[in-house]
Order: structure tokens, then sequence, then C-alpha cells
């Protein structure tokens, strides 16, 4: 594995449950994901994150003021490496590849750069962007895609290129999704969610209820998330706006997050889950530690 660019320090205690979430950029993690990071890192499990890009070109303030890519990939890292302490991330990770160009990628050394986090941390679930990237964004399209692939590669003995560890098979892959009515709340705290792409416009209506496989409750976490996210204040231009918001709305915002079981060795059917780790068996936490 090329220079891995660890950000805290690994430890892993035996026997503890592991959750890997693959990203596109800083702040993902904690827009996107901060309650169900907060909800499981405080029930002791062990959450690792790779992130793909440094978010370089992620500029959303005076451009006047942009402080160019090299500085504004330095100003995203240290915002996700203090926004991830405060959720309790184990290891944060940076691909290293460009903001905005993740879907032109070589689709093998991508896929094989996360299938050794994968092996090498050795993940009960791991955790992406959806199929959609929640409103068409091609970065968090691309990382879903290469996760997917990932998982896939991981798990097959005879993938190309990855030696050093041993095969492992992910018991569940989630994607991120949203009801409509978070999407509507989310674009009333951060403004409209839209996209441009080859001459179209990307906008998401939302998931549909029976889609939804999975609902995370993450409540009692919301101050906390919270607080990680004021970490990414450059992505911040409306914080006056979002610190406005009342405290009821803060906890819809981060303290309920909802998924797509995409696959699962453990469980399957239309019983809807509060749990990321529904159906892990005992064994399986035994055989990663």
């Amino acid at each position: 594995m090329s220079d891995p660019k660890l950000l805290t320090t690994p430890t892993s205690p035996a026997g503890s449950r592991r959750m890997l979430l693959v990203l596109a950029h800083p702040d993902d993690e904690t827009l996107g994901f901060g309650g169900t990071i907060a909800r499981y890192a405080a029930e002791g499990v062990e959450v690792h994150l790779v992130t793909a890009t440094s978010g370089q070109k992620g500029w959303v303030g005076d451009p006047e003021r942009n402080p160019g890519e090299a500085a504004l990939g330095r100003i995203r890292r240290e915002e996700l490496r203090r926004a991830a302490a405060i959720l309790g991330v184990r290891n944060v990770y940076f691909l290293g590849h460009t903001d905005g160009e993740l879907d032109e990628v070589d689709p093998e050394a991508i896929v094989t750069e996360i299938a050794a986090y994968i092996r090498e941390f050795r993940p009960d679930v791991v955790l992406t962007f959806g199929h959609d990237g929640l409103y068409g964004h091609p970065d968090h399209i691309a990382i879903c895609q290469f996760t997917t692939a990932a998982v896939v590669a991981a798990a097959n003995p005879g993938s190309r290129f990855l030696h050093g560890f041993e095969p492992h098979q992910v018991s569940k892959l989630y994607y991120r999704a949203a009801r409509p009515g978070y999407m509507s709340a989310y674009e009333e705290a951060f403004g409209e969610l839209v996209m441009h792409i080859d001459g179209e416009e990307r906008r998401s209506p939302g998931w549909q209820d029976w889609v939804i496989t999975t609902t995370v409750n993450a409540g009692a976490r919301w101050r906390q998330v919270w607080i990680a996210v004021r970490q990414h204040r450059s992505q911040l231009p409306f914080y006056e706006r979002l610190q406005s918001l009342s405290d009821e709305r803060h906890r819809y915002l981060w303290g309920t997050q909802e998924f797509y079981r995409a696959m699962s060795v453990v469980n399957g059917g239309r019983e809807k889950e509060t749990d990321l780790f529904a159906g892990v068996p005992a064994w399986a936490l035994t055989a990663a530690a």
C-alpha cells in the first residue's frame, strides 16, 4: 500500500466491532454520516475513515479570497482531522486523488487502494454514498461504485495486486439514503442541492420509504455532531443560518440517518433495521480480532 497519510493514532482492541467509511471529501463524514459515526464510536465500535480527496477545489466563499488548491486542501484536511476526533473516528486516511475528478481515476488503481484498506482493517460493516450520490455529485457516485467493487475485490483471493493481507469478506455494505423530508430540511439549512453536470440539472427527490432498509437513531449525539460540523468552517458560508436553527431542527439533521442495505451476507428481508450490525454474529467479531 502506498503512503496512507495516517492522521490519527491506530489502536485495535481485540474483539471490537469495526466500521469503515469510504467517502469522497472532507466534510462528507460529518455532514452525511456524523450521527452514525458518533453513536457507534460511543458504543465502542472501532471506526475508520478513508477519504478519496482533500477537497482542494471546494472553495465556496468569496472567489477573491480563495487561498488556492494546495492551501485549501491543507485547510480541509485539518478540518477533517478535528471533526473526526470529535466524532470518535479511530483512523483517517486520504487516498490523495483530485477533488472533482474522482470519476476519472483509473478504476483498478482506486479499487485496489480501497480493497487494501478493507483487508487491513477487516471491517464488519462498510458505509459509503449511494448510486445517486445523495444529490447527483459525480465524486459521490464514483466513490459508491469504487467502494462496492472494492468490497468484492477484498474478498476475492485471486484479486490482482492485493498482497500482504488475507482476503476479507465484509458482512454488510450500506449506502447513505435520505427520505424526501430529510432532503427538504437539509436544503432549508444549507441551501439548494443541485448539480449541473454535462448540460443536465441533477436534483434528488429523496428515497421512498419502502426502499430504505435501515434508520439509525443518533439523537442523543446531535450536539456532538454539531460541534464537529462547526470544524468545517471553510464549507459553511451560511454558518449564521445554521447556528440559528432550533435544537429540534439540529436534532433532526444530525440525529437521524437512513441507509439502504446494498449487500449483506448475514441478514435480509423486508424487516426494517435500526442497527447497522444487525445479524452480524459473534464469530465474525472474533474472526476480526
